[in-house]
């Protein structure tokens, strides 16, 4: 299991290597910011376990900043975003950041997917003070690692969320043995201790099995078969898309009927809710917003999927949706920030942030003392092969 300390001496050590001295900022020059443009960086999963989500976020994230660019971009400069395919690999994630940070000059890491893979980032980025926005990962230290003016994330943790999740069907839905299966990984394991902490609240409700597995492991049918003889009826899952869909998929060909699926954010897509044979139906999962697919009346959220479909090709997913709405939220920011941007305005405007958001419709607020995108947690369930929304708690 990686730790958050071990990731990050490890990489501080790595990162200490390749650039020297301060950020090259003065009264006349910020990193990354030109007359002409503005440039980020990402470090994403393009080829690996987590591509279902970086690509599709990726796109969304290109739709907004094109939008922008055509229009003139923001206060004269265009938005260039720069990306690097890490793989889910933590190592080349440790050389996009060095990449993006000192030969890019980055003014700003955006959407870089992974927990211990934004954590090998942040030694090198806070040296030359680059702020971390929105990471494709909720997870705790994406706030609570570093300077937390430098840290904006996308949505409550994984923790919160499947904690919320299980406190509301342990209410409705009487659930009484846990059973959790888990990537090794802080990710994985905070969704581990979300379960472990929901059954130490609620009398009548145990953990009773937690097993980790490899990212890419696809054969779980042992595992399986072993929960399913401890009697679990709720197995709450932190894996990648498509292990998720596996074990899904598992369980329905094992006709085993007395349990039920919750899974996290990382497992919201529509690869799961329409996976081959309806294998996911009726699967719950902790989301921070609604499916894309389920807001086609309004106005906004059926412009937007047109202009993705027009775009890529395909329908967008709610990582198409999420990745459009953290870069809409740059650009109001930028916007806000005016035209003698620094990483100070930057953040200044970020915390001042009071808007709904145009595709998804929720509420986005943040503040000086929460840099949080979004703050609620989202109960949703696959119905008819999409993400059906069943409550909201409001986590402000």
């Amino acid at each position: 299991m990686m730790k958050v300390a071990r990731v990050l001496l490890m990489f501080a050590l790595v990162s200490g290597l390749t650039a020297c001295g301060d950020s090259g900022d003065d009264a006349s020059t910020v990193r990354g910011v030109t007359d002409s443009e503005i440039r980020f960086g990402g470090a994403h999963d393009l080829s690996g376990v987590f591509a279902a989500v970086s690509n599709p976020a990726l796109n969304g994230a290109n739709l907004r900043i094109a939008e922008v660019n055509e229009a003139g971009g923001v206060h004269g400069r265009r938005i260039r975003y720069i990306v690097e395919d890490h793989g889910y690999q933590v190592p080349r994630a440790a050389q996009a950041a060095n990449k993006l940070v000192t030969r890019d000059e980055v003014f700003g890491k955006l959407l870089t997917l992974g927990t211990p893979h934004n954590l090998a980032a942040f030694p090198i980025m806070d040296r030359h003070d680059v702020p971390s926005l929105f990471p494709l990962t909720p997870a705790r230290p994406m706030l609570e690692t570093g300077d937390f003016s430098r840290r904006f994330s996308l949505s409550a943790s994984y923790y919160d969320n499947v904690g919320n999740a299980i406190d509301w069907l342990f209410e409705r839905e009487g659930f009484e043995r846990i059973c959790v299966m888990y990537i090794p990984s802080d990710f994985g394991e905070e969704i581990h201790q979300a379960a472990r902490d929901a059954a130490e609240r609620h009398d009548g409700l145990s953990l009773v099995s937690a097993t980790s597995h490899r990212p890419d492991e696809s054969n779980f049918s042992g595992t399986l078969s072993r929960k399913r003889a401890g009697n679990c009826d709720l197995l709450v899952l932190g894996l990648a898309v498509r292990a998720t869909v596996a074990v899904a998929s598992s369980v329905r060909d094992m006709n085993w009927d007395g349990v039920e699926l919750l899974a996290s954010t990382a497992a919201f897509h529509a690869a799961v809710s329409s996976a081959p044979g309806g294998a996911t139906e009726g699967m719950w999962a902790a989301s921070a917003g609604p499916d894309i697919q389920t807001l086609r009346d309004r106005p906004e959220s059926a412009a937007f999927i047109e202009a993705y479909r027009q775009a890529y090709g395909s329908n967008p997913d709610a990582m198409a949706q999420t990745g459009y709405s953290v870069a809409h939220a740059l650009v109001l920011a930028l916007e806000k920030a005016g035209r003698d941007l620094t990483v100070d305005t930057l953040v200044a405007a970020l915390e001042s942030l009071d808007y709904i958001d145009p595709v998804s419709g929720i509420h986005v607020r943040m503040g000086p003392d929460d840099h949080i995108l979004l703050g609620d947690t989202w109960i949703t369930r696959v119905r008819g092969g999409i993400w059906e929304t069943e409550a909201v708690i409001e986590m402000r």
